[in-house]
């Protein structure tokens, strides 16, 4: 008699994280991501070759949406504090943004691309916390760093596919009907969660969690530490726009301002696929190192953005060179943001996970912002090179503080 093999203990590791929910909100990530890529993409063309808005216009729609969205984040994760209450917020969130972002097609005037954008964002913002939370709700502590690996891989997938299907549809359909069909992925985005959700179990009845903000709860002990530490990133750590910026100023008197534009987002290109590639990888080490194992691998991606900002303060035109500092900020991100999402799962207080996750994106939006409004004043006021040297040296503050960090979590 012939008997099938059994199975290996990978095989076996697999079956216990990689489950229909996980896979779920991995596709939701992908397909939200792909939907929101489109409209932001064509977002400038709609302004200023459909609508004749000034450049100005975009910046402040841009800068006014990402405000929201940092604060609903906040808000959503004292909504997420409630298995219940977190699950509708997530579906709820999913399909609010793919209607909103798609909508902006139809705008006739600049107001109501601003109110539609804002609106979308928001929504966004709200279920970002509740996907995190929902997440840690599906997969056993051990297996924290290779869930959200994989929903950081999915997501960075998205960045990288969203912006090419944009490009293909506009060359077929123009500006306006490929935001109009943005709405596809993201309604699908939507299902993927209902899908998720589906697939696992119901949380136990119990009261409903009352709406309430706790924030010192939250910030005890090792978390809060944490917390600090990833501010101090946070603070250094500037949009890819910056970095694209900086590619496209060194290259152009060699080769032309379109053609260094065109290196530059293809280095862009590589960054995407290096996060991608990181994610994954970064989380199973982090599951392999045990309790310290999150913080590890956050120190090793910031170190990772500290020798590429350094990198970035040198006036180096050669394409290869440029390259080092795209890979190393790209695999630095996808190990970051799958450590800190691990890290808060593994030590909120499971009733405050909604609202550690609510912190960690506020921490997030609020410091980036930070970081880019101020490496750009010293960029224009004093040199690129002294905008990189701040981030670095912020780099190297977060470095320490991990270190720290993670020196406490090893104490029983």
């Amino acid at each position: 008699m012939n008997h099938a093999p059994p199975p290996s203990d990978t095989t076996l590791d697999q079956e216990k994280w990689l489950t229909p929910g996980v896979k779920g909100i991995g596709s939701a990530s992908f397909l939200a991501d792909v939907g929101h890529e489109i409209p932001t993409a064509l977002l400038p063309s709609l302004l200023t070759s459909t609508l004749g808005a000034p450049a100005a216009a975009l910046g402040v729609i841009e800068g006014i949406s990402d405000a929201l969205a940092g604060a609903a984040r906040f808000g959503g994760g004292v909504l997420a504090d409630d298995p219940a209450r977190r699950r509708k917020v997530a579906v709820g969130g999913y399909a609010t943004t793919a209607v909103l972002g798609a909508a902006t097609a139809g705008a006739s005037a600049i107001w109501q691309v601003g109110l539609l954008r804002a609106a979308a964002w928001t929504a966004r913002g709200l279920r970002v916390p509740a996907r995190n939370a929902l997440l840690a709700d599906i997969v056993p502590p051990k297996a924290y760093g290779r869930a959200y690996g994989f929903e950081r891989m999915m997501d960075n997938l998205g960045a990288i596919f969203g912006p090419l299907l944009a490009l293909g549809l506009v060359a077929w359909l123009g500006v306006q009907w490929a935001i109009g069909l943005s709405v596809i992925p993201g309604l699908l985005a939507a299902g993927a969660i209902v899908y998720a959700i589906r697939k696992t179990p119901r949380p136990a009845a119990r009261d409903k969690v009352p709406l309430k903000i706790r924030i010192k709860p939250v910030l005890a002990g090792d978390l809060g530490r944490l917390m600090a530490a990833v501010a101090a990133f946070e603070v250094g750590n500037i949009a890819a726009t910056l970095l694209i910026l900086r590619a496209s100023d060194l290259l152009a008197p060699e080769h032309g301002a379109k053609t260094a534009t065109t290196i530059a987002l293809g280095l862009y290109t590589a960054y995407n696929v290096a996060a991608t590639v990181a994610s994954v990888p970064a989380g199973r080490l982090s599951d392999r190192l045990g309790r310290r194992g999150p913080i590890l691998v956050l120190a090793a991606g910031v170190a990772a953005f500290a020798v590429s900002y350094g990198l970035f303060t040198f006036d180096a035109t050669a394409i290869a060179f440029l390259a080092i500092p795209f890979l190393l900020a790209g695999a630095g991100i996808g190990a970051v943001e799958t450590a800190q999402h691990s890290a808060v799962a593994a030590l909120a207080p499971k009733d405050l996970r909604g609202s550690a996750f609510g912190m960690l994106a506020t921490v997030q939006s609020l410091g980036n912002l930070a970081a880019s409004t101020i490496a750009g004043i010293l960029w224009t006021t004093v040199s690129p090179t002294a905008a990189f040297a701040y981030l670095t040296a912020w780099m190297v503050i977060a470095l320490a503080g991990l270190l720290i960090a993670s020196r406490r979590a090893s104490r029983p």
